[in-house]
C-alpha cells in the first residue's frame, strides 16, 4: 500500500454544458457524461485527507481553486474562457468528488513525477 489517498472528480451537468458551449473552434463538438467518466484525473493526497467526508470537505475548502483550475485547463488553456468567479459552491455544483483511502502500488518501482 502507498501512504496516499485518492480524490477523483466526476463531471456534473453544468461542467459538461460549459465544455460543450465554450469551444471557440468547433461548433459541432459535443461530449457527454459517459465520455467524461472513462478516464478521470486522480489526485493523490495525504492519507489523512481521505479519513472520512469531513476531512475531504476540509481539504476541498482549502484546495478547490487549484483542482478547479486544473480541470478547466485540461479543456481550455486560455483562462479567459474559464468562468471568472469560481467559488466552492460552483465547484460542488460542477463536480462530484470520490475519495479512496486504499492505494496499492502494483508496480513496486519508483514513482516519478513527469512534471519535475
Amino acid at each position: 500500500m502507498v501512504n496516499r489517498g485518492a480524490i477523483l472528480i466526476k463531471y456534473r451537468e453544468p461542467a459538461i454544458r460549459w465544455i460543450n458551449e465554450t469551444d471557440p473552434y468547433d461548433e459541432q463538438f459535443e461530449i457527454g457524461a459517459k465520455d467524461l467518466q472513462q478516464d478521470r484525473t486522480v489526485y493523490l493526497v495525504s492519507e489523512d485527507v481521505v479519513d472520512g467526508e469531513e476531512a475531504v470537505n476540509r481539504w476541498l475548502e482549502a484546495n478547490f481553486e487549484e483542482v478547479f483550475e486544473h480541470e478547466l485547463g485540461g479543456w481550455y488553456t486560455d483562462p479567459s474562457l474559464w468562468p471568472s468567479r469560481r467559488t466552492l459552491k460552483m465547484f460542488r455544483d460542477w463536480f462530484d468528488v470520490e475519495y479512496h483511502s486504499v492505494i496499492i502500488d502494483m508496480e513496486g518501482g519508483q514513482i516519478v513525477d513527469d512534471d519535475l
